[in-house]
């Protein structure tokens, strides 16, 4: 299974993320799964890659041609594909992943997350997404979108496409998990 993980490429955070993307690629490798991943050595992106390397996993690294310099691209990843725009780096990486994972990052990661939960709530992909927030980060954003569900502004599904974890262990392991189907109703359509 080939694991897309979305996660942070900030160099300005607590180690902590660091050390918790490196335990993620060194369990994705040995559960034996491959990586699919924003091809940024840097930060979370660089750690899980190089984890998953070490544990000997394949790592698939997909990044905007104008991130190259700045992210700095992942020139030891099995394979690196450079894209046109971000529009194309995230077609690459739905396109290659089995699974999504997202760990503690910035606004990139939630327009990840968002994209995939989306497209997930909608039906229009079947796949696990787990979200692994061992440290809350995430938790204003579970507040939010329950606020929102209160008022009417989200489907009563929307937290049947997504799971939550605390571990690395508990989230790959909800990554087998197989969900429900999400494909909306002809009355949740407005028909």
């Amino acid at each position: 299974m080939y694991v897309c993980v979305y996660c942070s490429s900030s160099q300005k955070i607590d180690r902590r993320y660091l050390d918790l993307a490196a335990d993620v690629g060194t369990e994705l490798a040995r559960r034996g799964h491959g990586l699919v991943s924003g091809g940024a050595i840097v930060s979370c992106m660089g750690e899980v890659a190089r984890a998953v390397r070490k544990g000997g996993g394949h790592t698939v690294g997909v990044i905007p041609r104008a991130l190259v310099d700045i992210e700095i691209a992942d020139t030891d990843a099995d394979e690196l594909i450079v894209t046109a725009d971000m529009r194309e780096r995230k077609g690459v990486m739905d396109a290659r992943a089995d699974a999504f994972l997202v760990l503690p990052g910035g606004i990139g990661t939630l327009e990840e997350l968002f994209e995939i939960w989306t497209t997930r709530v909608l039906g229009l992909h079947d796949r696990p997404l787990v979200v692994l927030d061992p440290w809350g980060l995430y938790e204003p954003l579970r507040d939010l979108v329950d606020g929102m569900y209160e008022q009417g502004f989200t489907r009563p599904n929307v937290f049947d496409g997504i799971s939550w974890a605390s571990t690395v262990e508990e989230a790959l392991d909800l990554l087998h998990r197989p969900g429900p189907s999400l494909r909306p109703t002809g009355e949740e359509l407005g028909e």
